[in-house]
């Protein structure tokens, strides 16, 4: 798998780090019945339900418990071998994120994508002898990660730009070219002339921002941030 970016990725490499999400995509916790709200239209033609029951995803919970107590104690990691981002503690982070506090949201948006994407793809397995673990901030900068740490790394990233929870979200995918799981960031941009909703997709597979509406090789299959967390279905034409 080529990366339109600064590196490259062989498809076996791809493989062995995308395999790790396919126990979310069969873990499929039941909202249909319980849920308030009707299916609404979505990102990537789906159409979507929303929960406020975050318990099943463990892993998504202990990432922000464990950001929670790294943020306080700004902690200090050493450099990740090969480091690019130039991001190796706390301080470093939030330098970095001051530099962006003035800037309009697109701008923000870019800069947080394209210093994150600069991070080696290290696999869960390689990294942390499992098949799947969700990273802290801390965590990536110390030793990098695969995809839904790079998407967790922007998710935290805007929001103490200030963006919007309701905004945010990171998306479980299915990438229907390579038949694998993978994990990105959506931003729910408002445009500033038209007031339309853009779907705009954060990936460490991609050089630049995306419009999700364009993309057709992800189906979704839970998207979450903080608050909720809501199950996809393709949308029936």
């Amino acid at each position: 798998m080529v990366f339109r970016g600064d590196r490259a990725m062989n498809r076996r490499e791809m493989v062995l780090g995308t395999l790790s999400l396919a126990g979310l995509f069969a873990f499929s916790p039941g909202i249909a019945h319980a849920a308030a709200e009707s299916p609404k239209p979505s990102f990537f033609n789906t159409t979507e339900v929303r929960s406020k029951n975050l318990k099943p995803f463990k892993k998504w919970r202990a990432a922000l418990s464990r950001y929670s107590k790294e943020s306080a104690a700004n902690t200090k990691v050493k450099c990740a071998p090969g480091d690019q981002l130039n991001i190796c503690s706390y301080d470093d982070w939030v330098k970095f994120l001051e530099t962006l506090k003035d800037k309009p949201p697109l701008v923000q948006l870019n800069e947080v994508n394209n210093r994150i994407n600069k991070a080696k793809y290290v696999t869960d397995k390689a990294n942390w002898g499992k098949k799947d673990y969700w990273a802290t901030p801390g965590e990536f900068m110390a030793r990098f990660g695969d995809c839904e740490d790079y998407a967790i790394l922007k998710y935290l990233s805007l929001r103490r730009l200030g963006w919007k929870e309701n905004s945010l979200r990171v998306v479980a995918v299915k990438d229907l070219n390579l038949k694998v799981g993978h994990a990105v960031l959506i931003v729910l941009f408002k445009h500033p002339k038209t007031g339309k909703i853009l779907p705009l997709l954060l990936d460490n597979q991609i050089k630049k921002i995306a419009n999700a509406a364009k993309v057709r090789h992800y189906q979704p299959v839970f998207s979450l941030n903080k608050y909720y967390w809501w199950r996809h279905t393709p949308a029936t034409s």
